[in-house]
């Protein structure tokens, strides 16, 4: 017969004690046995029995202390009480005080072991119950976790949509400036040529220091100017002609930075150069990714009138180069900041607008990314990602 759930009696009469005992472990129960309370409480916190017979009238320490404590420190040891005083005032004292049942002495055997089965039984449905209350709890805490990382997860696949979407459109918006700039540039230029050979046979009519000789010197200085935009704009959205080679980018970078080294001179700005590794060589051409670094050290540039640091980070893993160009300037106002790769969005008095086209065009030629980070007063971070080519592999 297996054994049942574990048994202590607490009474200070033996004879109560031996007879107790008897019957239960009859019945297949473990018994343990304790003649005072202070001692029953020790074989408590010891032997953690599903049950307590306790009696209620004891020396130095009475059951309805012990009982108090047990239910206080051991709450899944439950007591059933022993009193020889049947009292309404008692039963009730004994119930608030955390008794599952009480048994007047002397008491029948068969209703003794009839109310210890139906306490323990009370008690493994309690436990039960407890046991699924707290496994709900974790659950709800498991699924309050999953919910937690899905909506994590959800905000950062939007966020990256939300960029995948930004970069089909910059790419939209370069394709059909293509399409635009050529036809402007074919049709703007040929009255240009015709201005500038009228204004340089004027200006051939006249002396030197001849007023009108000003006036056409000034015609062909604006036509020269328009041109130049309209170079520009052709490089912003369509891809010159280009020689592929193997471009060494610490080189490269390095031969930029010791080009704007004497504006950083001038406004007392700082060159943080950061070469955590040497990638291997891009399959490119070195005047294309010049332009990158050229046009994004001479943005921060003009945002360090009054000094600061300018960044250059290198570093590549497995399949990507990473290139991260920083600046301790104003920042970029968060309105501004899904604009500045629009062609002829410009900040600066004197911009043009191009500069981040150009930028944006010849890494998406490498099949690259580009992405800012910037607020105002923080400087700007530009993180560029191009990825690493496989011998023969050519870029997009």
């Amino acid at each position: 017969m297996p054994t049942k759930e574990r048994i202590l009696v607490v009474d200070d009469e033996r004879i109560i004690l031996e007879l107790t005992s008897m019957i239960l472990r009859s019945r297949g129960y473990e018994v343990l046995t304790a003649e005072s309370g202070r001692e029953g409480l020790e074989q408590v916190a010891a032997a953690n029995p599903a049950l307590v017979l306790l009696d209620y009238m004891m020396p130095a320490m009475d059951g309805l202390t012990a009982l108090k404590q047990i239910r206080q420190n051991y709450p899944e040891t439950y007591v059933i009480m022993f009193t020889g005083k049947g009292s309404e005032e008692i039963a009730v004292e004994l119930m608030k005080a955390g008794a599952s049942d009480y048994i007047l002495k002397p008491f029948n055997n068969q209703d003794l072991v009839e109310r210890i089965e139906s306490v323990l039984r009370l008690r493994r449905i309690e436990l039960h119950n407890r046991e699924l209350v707290q496994e709900r709890e974790r659950l709800l805490l498991e699924i309050e976790s999953w919910n937690h990382q899905l909506e994590q997860r959800v905000e950062e696949k939007s966020r990256e949509l939300e960029k995948a979407h930004r970069e089909i459109v910059q790419v939209e918006k370069l394709g059909a400036l293509g399409h635009l700039s050529a036809g402007m540039a074919h049709e703007i230029r040929n009255p240009l040529n015709s201005i500038s050979l009228f204004a340089q046979v004027l200006r051939s009519g006249f002396q030197a220091e001849d007023e009108m000789a000003g006036y056409a010197d000034r015609i062909i200085k604006e036509v020269d100017r328009i041109d130049g935009l309209l170079v520009r704009l052709l490089a912003a959205s369509k891809r010159p002609r280009f020689e592929l080679q193997a471009v060494a980018l610490p080189e490269l970078i390095e031969r930029v930075l010791a080009s704007v080294e004497p504006q950083c001179l001038a406004q007392g700005v700082t060159i943080d150069r950061q070469f955590v590794t040497s990638p291997p060589p891009l399959h490119a051409d070195a005047a294309e990714v010049e332009q990158i670094f050229t046009n994004l050290f001479t943005n921060s540039l003009f945002e360090m009138q009054q000094g600061g640091v300018l960044g250059v980070r290198l570093y590549h893993d497995d399949e990507t180069i990473h290139i991260v160009v920083s600046d301790s300037g104003g920042g970029i106002p968060a309105e501004n900041l899904n604009q500045i790769f629009d062609p002829f969005f410009t900040t600066k008095p004197r911009g043009t607008g191009f500069g981040l086209s150009v930028v944006l065009r010849i890494v998406k030629n490498y099949n690259g990314r580009i992405s800012v980070d910037s607020s105002p007063g923080t400087g700007t971070r530009f993180h560029i990602q191009l990825p690493i080519q496989m011998d023969g592999e050519l870029p997009g």
